[in-house]
């Protein structure tokens, strides 16, 4: 696919790139601009806005997005982004590929659920630095072997395996700049102790068979009080934390031990391996299987050589 395929700007419904391509590319969008897409992307989205302000949705989760933060939005999940309401512009850079395994752990401390990731603020300091990264991306996206390609902000496509690892290894260290400068998102201080409960419940035992009515009894409350006071506080229902639980915990076992895939669904509380793989995926933008290896090529040869 070359970049004069794609859209210069999406709107409603309009489809990502299609799975397996690297396109990057800086936008500077005023009133009105906006994207939904039901279905979300076959791909991962990474966003650093450099000015103005945009908000970006998935799933049940939201983040504004300002100067100096990076959103990523994992696939699989219907998602909508835009200019902030009341904001003059918003300025920033995109890219959508299939991210690499090794990204997820600097990824998880900044988990807003369903798959949003919100990073940041980065700071000032680094804005500059993160940018050049960002524009050497753009121009490595282009290299075909030849002379220096130049930068530009137009959507490019990365031609050629050489293109899409140059282009992948430059976001590498933007999303590990801006990991390891940015401060994860506290718990909120007013944290009902009752739901600190059932969620510290859910991360002792990912694997138990918790429903909605299990964790109200354990709290001494009805099913629907519990079920209430646990969205309101976090933002999203029980059912959907213990999936993210179960997920993160099915993570850490394919990282750190052989145990078949379906011994890792089990453990983790997923009812199937095939279901357990379908949502994995959705999850990491990746297969389990495929996840586990990766994390392996990453501690075995970390420079990919």
């Amino acid at each position: 696919m070359r970049a004069d395929d794609l859209p210069g700007t999406a709107g409603s419904g309009a489809p990502s790139p299609p799975p397996g391509l690297v396109v990057v590319a800086h936008f500077d969008e005023g009133p009105g601009y906006g994207i939904s897409r039901p279905r979300g992307s076959d791909s991962w989205l990474f966003v650093w806005t450099t000015d103005g302000q945009g908000r970006l949705r998935q799933g049940g989760s939201e983040a504004r997005a300002g100067a100096g933060d990076l959103v990523v939005l994992a696939p699989g999940v219907p998602h909508s982004y835009g200019i902030e309401p009341g904001a003059r512009n918003w300025r920033f850079w995109w890219a959508h590929c299939q991210a690499r395994p090794s990204w997820t752990p600097w990824l998880r401390p900044y988990d807003t659920g369903d798959g949003l990731y919100r990073v940041g603020p980065v700071p000032a300091a680094l804005h500059d630095r993160v940018g050049t990264v960002w524009r050497r991306m753009s121009a490595d996206a282009r290299w075909t072997g030849g002379e220096e390609p130049a930068g530009g902000d137009g959507i490019v496509v990365a031609q050629g395996a050489v293109a899409r690892e140059l282009a992948l290894c430059a976001l590498e260290e933007a999303v590990l700049l801006a990991t390891a400068s940015a401060r994860a998102t506290a718990p909120p201080a007013g944290l009902d102790d009752r739901v600190r409960r059932a969620q510290a419940r859910m991360a002792a035992d990912p694997g138990a068979p918790h429903t909605v009515r299990s964790l109200a009894e354990e709290l001494a409350l009805s099913s629907s009080r519990f079920a209430h006071l646990f969205t309101e506080q976090v933002g999203q229902a029980p059912m959907r934390a213990l999936r993210e639980t179960r997920l993160h915990h099915a993570a850490r076992l394919l990282e750190a031990t052989d145990l078949p895939v379906e011994r890792v669904a089990r453990a983790s509380g997923f009812a199937s391996a095939f279901h357990f793989s379908r949502v994995f995926r959705a999850r990491y933008g990746t297969p389990p299987g495929a996840y586990r290896d990766g994390m392996r090529s990453v501690i075995t040869d970390p420079k990919g050589t």
